[in-house]
């Protein structure tokens, strides 16, 4: 039986990773296991906190209406892109929807990439770049 997420439990995470995950932390992936067609992928989660390794997997299948693999890791489907990268930027997104501060030279957001005028700031920030991805 599937439990139904509500939407308390729902803002409890989101409260509690916005305590945990700033913008311009780094948000690691592990891949765990990829279907026989290829079309979905179990990922897990992980930030480095006083050098250990924090699981966040329940957290973003809850924030982010992902199921949880019946191993472990987030259940993604889709194929033909980094797929871990795109669970950071809906994680990303779900967190920082309402913008965050631009962190000067760490800033990880895409518009200092794209933004051509170099004397144009942008003190918040709205995309869903708050948090940066790498793979284990």
């Amino acid at each position: 039986m599937v439990k139904k997420i509500n939407q308390t439990e729902i803002d409890a995470e989101k409260e509690e990773l916005r305590e945990i995950l700033k913008p311009g932390d780094t948000v690691y992936t592990l891949l765990r296991s990829v279907s026989r067609s290829g079309m979905s992928r179990s990922i897990s989660l992980y930030i480095f906190r006083d050098d250990e390794p924090r699981m966040l997997d329940w957290s973003v299948a809850t924030m982010c209406g992902y199921s949880l693999d019946k191993r472990e890791g987030v259940k993604i489907g889709g194929c033909g892109m980094d797929m871990g990268y795109a669970l950071v930027y809906a994680l990303s997104n779900a967190l920082y929807r309402d913008g965050y501060k631009c962190l000067g030279s760490r800033c990880p957001s895409n518009f200092h990439v794209n933004n051509r005028d170099k004397t144009k700031t942008e003190p918040i920030h709205t995309d869903g770049y708050a948090l940066k991805h790498r793979w284990l």
